[in-house]
């Protein structure tokens, strides 16, 4: 039976917690400058909350499962609203020491990573109950949190200017809370949202072996390896710009918050913009190309143009070609993963990839506040635009990159013994037709070997929606740029 209202409820669910994101994106380094006056002290506060989430992904994927992807997603809002609230209430209290933002930004990234995961790996079973092609919702997901990222960065200046920074942090905690509710009640009675029931319990050695058929799919799969790496950089070069590059430029140069919830707003707006344009017309065009494009514009020419202006309107015209360039990104990494991991793995893989594209997320903020306050705010912009010129260039030099044409998909490794039928027909929504892609799973012995994880040649998908009824997987969280 068609439904679309788990969908709706985790794109509304999502809407609401990336736009207060942005106001944490916002609110949390001017709040540390603020209280701080030390830019090298801010990009710590962002190194403190980047970590937790790296060990959270490193670690999460095979728990989630277990646990329940509606459970864990619900739980980890509620958390994150939990530390955020507290932040402005020690502070007014006179309580507030600097190690002890860096204590509640670290629980956050710690409990934020798992909630975001566990309704990222959902959206393909979402999808196909609601009765819409993948390659659209993959692009209207995108195109949702774009819009609400535009917002939140727009509310969240007006907010800093207005009432300050930790009335940001208030609204920011009600957003959390707001997703978890949603997420409570629209995803009651989804099978692929409850725990697993057919699998076994989670002891040291399964565990293991979950963690090695998730990271030996992803180290197998040259594209997905490929794709990593390069987002692994350019993820931490984007936390160097978005939590200190661009708010001590925009306090030093372009007149304060103000300016900063403008340039984050437009970037937000175009690349809405972008999403939606890809998904209504972006499956005529090869992806490569198109997707070299986009990140060759995402980067490196804000960074130039902060450089060597110090007024709003050149870096306002760049970073509206930059959103447009972001907004094709998304949706191609979210089809390429759906297309490439199959379902059975796609928690545990999502956790790997979320864990290796954030890797160097903690350094960015670090290293930025570093060179900073070493070689000066030109030179570091200089020296980290070159960087991201350079790991742009990748989808052009290196073979496996052409897989984004035509990913292979993972192999049927054969029949599954009877009793994973449960498992199956809680999966896929009542289905036990053995139609999705049979893999490793949590549920199979603790012995089985990772190995069979690691894709085989088989029918290439060439076009960016499923070629079958079967659930497309893979994890949108994961290779995704944040």
């Amino acid at each position: 039976m068609r439904s679309r209202t788990p969908l709706a409820g985790v794109l509304a669910a999502n809407a609401i917690s990336i736009s207060g994101n942005s106001l944490t994106l916002i609110g949390v380094p001017w709040f540390a400058l603020e209280t701080t006056g030390s830019p090298g002290k801010a990009g710590f506060v962002a190194f403190c909350a980047a970590v937790p989430v790296v060990v959270s992904a490193l670690a999460g994927g095979p728990v989630i499962d277990r646990i329940g992807r509606r459970r864990v997603s619900i739980a980890s809002d509620l958390v994150c609203a939990l530390a955020l609230v507290a932040i402005p209430l020690l502070n007014r209290a006179g309580l507030l020491q600097f190690w002890m933002l860096c204590a509640l930004m670290a629980v956050t990234g710690l409990f934020h990573a798992p909630g975001e995961t566990a309704r990222h790996v959902l959206v393909p079973d979402l999808a196909e109950r609601a009765g819409t092609p993948l390659s659209r919702v993959a692009s209207l997901y995108d195109a949702v949190s774009r819009g609400a990222r535009m917002t939140g960065a727009a509310l969240a200046g007006l907010l800093v200017a207005l009432v300050g920074a930790d009335t940001v942090l208030y609204v920011d905690a009600a957003t959390f809370a707001a997703s978890a509710l949603l997420v409570l009640v629209t995803l009651r009675g989804v099978p692929s949202a409850e725990p697993l029931r057919a699998a076994p319990p989670l002891s040291l050695a399964v565990y293991r072996s979950d963690l090695r058929a998730g990271y030996g799919f992803l180290l197998h799969t040259p594209l997905l390896l490929g794709i990593n790496l390069m987002v692994m950089v350019t993820n931490g070069l984007g936390q160097s710009w978005n939590a200190v590059l661009l708010p001590v430029h925009a306090r030093e140069n372009l007149g304060g918050s103000a300016a900063l919830g403008l340039l984050v707003a437009v970037f937000g707006g175009c690349a809405l913009l972008g999403a939606l344009l890809y998904g209504a017309i972006g499956h005529r065009f090869p992806r490569r190309p198109v997707f070299t494009v986009g990140f060759l514009l995402v980067g490196t020419p804000s960074y130039v143009t902060a450089a060597f202006t110090d007024t709003t309107l050149p870096l306002l015209v760049t970073m509206a070609l930059g959103g447009l360039g972001a907004g094709v990104l998304n949706p191609i990494l979210t089809t390429v993963f759906y297309e490439t991991v199959p379902d059975e793995l796609r928690s545990r893989v999502g956790g790997a990839s979320t864990a290796s594209v954030l890797m160097t997320t903690p350094l960015g903020g670090l290293a930025a506040g570093w060179l900073i306050e070493r070689a000066g705010l030109t030179t570091a912009l200089l020296c980290l635009a070159a960087v991201y010129f350079l790991a742009t260039l990748a989808p052009l030099v290196f073979p496996a990159w052409r897989g984004m044409e035509a990913p292979v998909r993972a192999a049927e490794p054969g029949p599954a013994p009877e009793e994973d039928g449960d498992r199956d027909r809680g999966r896929n929504g009542g289905r036990g037709d053995g139609a999705a892609a049979r893999a490793p799973g949590p549920d199979r012995a603790p012995d089985h070997d990772p190995a069979q994880a690691r894709p085989r040649p088989r029918t290439a998908v060439s076009s960016s929606e499923p070629s079958s009824p079967a659930p497309a997987p893979g994890p949108e969280g994961t290779i995704r740029r944040r």
